[in-house]
C-alpha cells in the first residue's frame, strides 16, 4: 500500500526529494516520477526542485547513484566481520550484494537500466565499477592464496559475477519460489567457490 507524502519543512531538500523520489519509484515506478509531483508531496513550490535537478534525467541519475553508494557501503561493511578465509570474505559480500538487491529491486532496476544512459553522469559510471572492484580484489587476493584458480581476472570473474546478477535479479523479481528461494542462496555461494577453485576447469 503506498505511503503517505510526508510534508518537507526544513531541512536538506535534495535529500528529501531522493528520498521521497525512491518511494514513489517504488511504489509506482519511474514513469510515475516528476520534478513537480515531488514538489507536491514535499510542499514545497514547483520550482524548488530545479536548484538541485535540472530535470528528470538528473534525479533518475541521482537517485541511481545513491544506490551504487549504499549498495557499495553494505557490501564493504559486510566484510568487518568476514575473517580472512576467501570463502568467508566471499560469502559476506555476496549475502551483502543480494540483501540489497532483494530490498531495493525497483532501484536496482533503475540502477542498472540508467547507467547505460548515454546522458549518465560521469559520477555515476564511476560508481557502477565500485562495487564489482571490491569483489575482484578478492578474487585477486584469492589467487595470491592459491584459493582461487589462476588466470585472466576478466576470465575467471566471468562466471562469477553471471551467477551471482543472474540469481539476485531472479530472486528480486520473484522469479524462485520461496523454496527454491529458502536454500538457493546457499548453493549459488557453493557454485561459485567449486567454479573459482584451483583444480575447477572448463
Amino acid at each position: 500500500m503506498p505511503t503517505r507524502p510526508r510534508p518537507y519543512h526544513h531541512g536538506d531538500l535534495r535529500a528529501a526529494l531522493l528520498t521521497r523520489a525512491e518511494e514513489t519509484l517504488r511504489e509506482q515506478g519511474t514513469a510515475a516520477l516528476s520534478l513537480r509531483g515531488l514538489a507536491r508531496d514535499l510542499g514545497v513550490s514547483h520550482n524548488a526542485p530545479s536548484r538541485h535537478f535540472k530535470d528528470k534525467q538528473a534525479l533518475l541519475d541521482a537517485l541511481a547513484l545513491t544506490g551504487y553508494e549504499r549498495m557499495t557501503d553494505a557490501m564493504r561493511a559486510s566484510q568487518a566481520d568476514a575473517g580472512e578465509s576467501y570463502r568467508g570474505r566471499l560469502e559476506a559480500v555476496v549475502r551483502a550484494y543480494v540483501g540489497f538487491c532483494l530490498e531495493n529491486a525497483a532501484l536496482l532496476d533503475l540502477m542498472y537500466s540508467i547507467k547505460h544512459d548515454p546522458q549518465a553522469s560521469a559520477a555515476l559510471l564511476e560508481a557502477t565499477g565500485r562495487w564489482s572492484e571490491l569483489i575482484e580484489r578478492l578474487m585477486v587476493e584469492g589467487q595470491r592464496r592459491g584459493e582461487v584458480r589462476e588466470g585472466p581476472l576478466d576470465r575467471v570473474g566471468v562466471p562469477v559475477f553471471a551467477t551471482l546478477h543472474g540469481y539476485a535479479d531472479l530472486a528480486a523479481t520473484g522469479m524462485l519460489t520461496s523454496e527454491v528461494a529458502a536454500q538457493g542462496l546457499d548453493e549459488v555461494i557453493a557454485f561459485i567457490l567449486r567454479g573459482c577453485a584451483p583444480d575447477a576447469r572448463a
